[in-house]
């Protein structure tokens, strides 16, 4: 009876962590639209790692946190600013070096990794978030693969399946439970 009442609440659980998961997402999903930008929870945005030029700081394939800004002049040397390089490029390398300038702050970027500084200096206008410090190592192999029509395959349709799955014993488990209490009371 025990061993019941421990799998009843796990159920429960399980459940409600799982509805709570599904509403948070399909919430981020819609603010993100009305909003019509990226991804940010809290002011901050979520963004992967494709090379290895900030490592052992940041590693190839990690998801970091980056806090937007409005105004990209208030940073100093040392600080790791994600930036704009072209038009759909972003970029996030610590600043080695501030120039001032008559158009506000110039910086000159370096990944850790790389051996020079980059070739093109950065305007704070330019500039889009700044890093929080917050990494998730290796989640941004798994947010790529998720993209893939196989990784749509594994995280959308395999957990459909494997919830239906679920259901069907579920329901079959309580027909076979509400047979037996029928049985129990007609032999009483």
């Amino acid at each position: 009876m025990k061993k019941r009442k421990i799998l009843k609440w796990m159920n429960s659980f399980v459940s409600v962590l799982l509805m709570v998961l599904l509403i948070g997402v399909a919430a981020l999903f819609v603010y993100t639209k009305i909003s019509g930008g990226e991804p940010e929870v809290f002011g901050y945005q979520l963004k992967t790692v494709l090379s290895g030029s900030m490592e052992p700081e940041i590693q190839t394939g990690s998801i970091i946190a980056v806090q937007t800004v409005e105004d990209g002049s208030g940073f100093a040397e040392g600080d790791i600013i994600t930036f704009m390089e072209s038009h759909d490029k972003l970029i996030t390398h610590r600043i080695v070096e501030v120039n001032e300038s008559s158009d506000g702050p110039i910086y000159t970027t370096k990944g850790d990794n790389n051996n020079a500084a980059d070739s093109s200096p950065v305007l704070a206008e330019n500039v889009v978030a700044s890093y929080s410090g917050i990494t998730v190592p290796y989640a941004g192999y798994i947010i790529n693969f998720a993209q893939t029509p196989n990784g749509a395959l594994v995280f959308l349709v395999l957990p459909g399946v494997l919830m239906v799955g679920y259901s069907t014993i579920t329901i079959w488990r309580a027909l076979g439970e509400l047979e037996k209490s029928k049985k129990a009371a007609g032999t009483e």
